[in-house]
């Protein structure tokens, strides 16, 4: 048997489709550091957490994950 027999072969991974996420808040908390917000996509359920601090955006402290 040669190395090459024993290789393991590429697997495609997964790959979900993109789309523009549709945010909404399941629920928000005061920090020290500002609100934290926990939001879900409506469109494919996909959730990460926010940091709203003062008067600016929701900063994402997580990338979504399914």
């Amino acid at each position: 048997m040669t190395a090459a027999d024993t290789l393991a072969s590429p697997v495609a991974s997964p790959v979900a489709p993109v789309h523009e996420h549709a945010w909404i808040t399941e629920s928000v908390h005061a920090t020290s550091e500002g609100r934290v917000r926990y939001v879900r996509c409506v469109g494919c359920s996909a959730r990460r957490v926010e940091l709203e601090a003062s008067d600016l955006p929701p900063t994402p402290l997580t990338r979504a994950s399914h």
